[in-house]
């Protein structure tokens, strides 16, 4: 497991992601700037990685969770409902992604920053 820094929008989430050939690729990108989409309550930007894709892939995702959206090359990152979610308000993405781990506490606060502002991930050390 490892720890990332997410800042964006003047605020700073601590996130920690598996273990996976793809959480290594980002793990070692870093650090990385990009300007985000937003679609309801997620976030995701272009992230091409060269790393190894598992099979398993979901839609339906837990608020804080950190997925890559490997047809589009894109980190994704859900904080509450997206235009897709049924009444039970969780994330659901349209596309399949694989999940890769999660932000640690409140992550509500990214739902101010704004399409198409920048995002950067960090090791913390």
């Amino acid at each position: 497991m490892s720890i990332i820094w997410i800042r964006a929008g003047g605020c700073k989430y601590v996130a920690e992601l598996d273990d996976s050939d793809i959480s290594n690729a980002i793990w070692l990108s870093t650090p990385f700037k990009a300007r985000i989409n937003m679609l309801g309550d997620q976030i995701y930007f272009e992230m091409p990685l060269d790393a190894k894709m598992p099979e398993e892939r979901q839609t339906v995702f837990g608020i804080g969770d950190i997925a890559y959206w490997p047809g589009v090359g894109a980190l994704c990152i859900f904080f509450g409902p997206t235009p897709f979610s049924g009444e039970d308000g969780l994330p659901v993405s349209r596309y399949p992604l694989v999940r890769i781990g999660g932000i640690f506490g409140d992550c509500s606060g990214l739902r101010d920053v704004g399409d198409r502002q920048v995002i950067s991930l960090e090791r913390p050390f």
